[in-house]
């Protein structure tokens, strides 16, 4: 089989124009197209994606999801020629990596890519490729025009890896989220704090992303959008059947999703009003003065637990009971801190250690806005001894 020279790519999104461009100016005879009609730049554009693809030698996706895929390629079907190549470089599940596979077997290539845009213009993306070896070598010269492509088995196998290393980017932008959150808190300067990061582990995503870390950014536009990474991280977590908490920490985030994923790493932390229910309750426990327990729970609260080998349920009376209205004797050893706070919408969760003597517990709360107000709905904790 001959190495293909009319390439068609549907969709022209920020990668799919990149990568059309790219092709184009390596020498392919590209068409593009896309369902928002717009151009891209240098390459030719189709406004009916059958006029691409049957000319075309290679079908190249660069859409949004499985679901974007499915239809395109359910549009194009009786186009295709029986030589035609599907090459596939959309983030989609691994489900539906295996499916698509299955529908078109040799002649589909999954090859999700791992870079930005301006690595798909200079032609250094990092491409996982998986297809039959005869097809995967047919396309080879196509892959390398783009950046280096590396087998690793079937179809599902890599668009679970893609959605393994986007998991890892996630991850670096909500600690890189929390760093800033942190010097935010500590009144350190955001130019003294951007540089002291880039000598350390997330200092790469700084460097490539300051101009949107800075206090005021510009209106710049995305290479990769908090939405996309949202969408890949819900993905991810619906194929592993694994709880990931950058799944939500992603989607719960206030900026467009259309915004570049650094804009994520500088939503602030969450407003005070959320947090003083729990500072009510550390108060408690530092005085022994179960009024604060009062003013950070609901009256209707419960406090439970494993105690002394069996499961308590206490009523907010009950609990405040326990309480003798002055500081413990060893007050000045013990220590508590808010350790995370999750808020979605009129609810929240939160999570707390405390340090009292030989004991350590784990406070997990429900917290509800409640006419303005935060107040704690239910605790459960759990005793280190």
């Amino acid at each position: 089989m001959t190495t293909p020279h009319t390439i068609a790519v549907l969709g022209l999104g920020r990668m799919g124009e990149a990568i059309a461009t790219r092709l184009a100016a390596q020498g392919w005879d590209v068409v593009g197209w896309t369902r928002s009609r717009r151009t891209a730049g240098a390459v030719k554009t189709t406004g009916d994606p059958n006029d691409a693809v049957t000319k075309a030698d290679l079908v190249l996706l660069a859409l949004f999801d499985g679901p974007a895929c499915r239809q395109v390629l359910d549009d194009v079907r009786d186009s295709l020629r029986s030589d035609t190549i599907v090459l596939n470089t959309s983030t989609i599940a691994p489900t539906e990596a295996a499916e698509l596979a299955r529908q078109l077997g040799p002649a589909y290539v999954h090859a999700p890519v791992l870079g930005s845009v301006a690595a798909a213009a200079a032609g250094t993306l990092q491409i996982l490729a998986a297809a039959d070896q005869a097809t995967l070598d047919r396309v080879r010269p196509v892959l390398e025009a783009l950046g280096t492509p590396r087998c690793v088995g079937d179809a599902s196998t890599a668009a679970a890896l893609k959605l393994i290393a986007n998991s890892s980017l996630a991850g670096a932008v909500l600690a890189l989220r929390d760093s800033l959150r942190q010097a935010d808190a500590l009144d350190l300067p955001r130019a003294q704090v951007l540089d002291t990061l880039e000598l350390g582990q997330l200092g790469a995503l700084v460097a490539r992303k300051r101009h949107l870390l800075a206090d005021q950014p510009g209106t710049v536009t995305a290479e990769f959008t908090i939405g996309a990474l949202a969408k890949d991280m819900a993905l991810l977590a619906a194929a592993s059947n694994t709880p990931l908490r950058s799944a939500v920490g992603l989607a719960d985030t206030p900026a467009t999703h259309e915004a570049d994923i650094a804009v994520a790493a500088t939503v602030p932390a969450v407003e005070d009003a959320v947090l003083e229910p729990l500072r009510a309750y550390i108060r408690g426990h530092a005085t022994g003065d179960p009024t604060h327990f009062r003013d950070a729970f609901l009256p209707t609260a419960h406090i439970e637990g494993i105690r002394d080998g069996a499961f308590v349920s206490w009523h907010l009376d009950e609990y405040c009971a326990l309480f003798p209205g002055r500081p413990a004797l060893d007050e000045p050893t013990r220590s508590r801190r808010i350790d995370a706070v999750d808020v979605h919408g009129d609810i929240a969760t939160a999570t707390m250690t405390l340090s009292h003597g030989a004991d350590t517990f784990t406070d997990t709360f429900l917290l509800v806005r409640v006419d303005d107000s935060w107040r704690i709905a239910n605790k459960v904790y759990h005793r280190h001894a």
